[in-house]
């Protein structure tokens, strides 16, 4: 009896162990993101799940993306180089030139400055 109340004491502990762990790894975030339409959208969505975000959805808007994301296996600033490498600034770092001229005319907002996908200084 004692070995059995042990044995579901050690299991419930793990349980619980296992639940904390996978809540601490996902995170939830909101980010800045530049674009114009439902193109700008599918792309921006795209880009930041092929960087490993679980959800991406930008809002036309309010020009922010809501994600989820595993952070033992990406991060943020990951997930925004990938979509400033498909041509969109966020908040953290600019698209090249080269990629903001591949967008579709549509998609091709007014920026304000860098061309460089460097981490802009805050």
């Amino acid at each position: 009896m004692k070995s059995l109340i042990l044995s579901l004491t050690l299991l419930l502990g793990s349980i619980i162990t296992t639940f904390v762990t996978a809540q601490s790894v996902l995170k939830n975030e909101t980010v800045k993101v530049w674009g114009n339409c439902e193109t700008c959208k599918k792309h921006i969505e795209k880009a930041a799940k092929s960087a490993g975000a679980s959800t991406a959805s930008w809002n036309e808007e309010s020009k922010e993306l809501q994600l989820s994301y595993n952070s033992l296996k990406t991060s943020s600033q990951k997930i925004q180089q990938s979509i400033a490498n498909a041509g969109y600034d966020t908040r953290d770092f600019k698209g090249k030139k080269s990629a903001y001229n591949k967008l579709d005319k549509c998609c091709r907002y007014d920026r304000k400055g860098a061309e460089t996908p460097e981490k802009i200084k805050l």
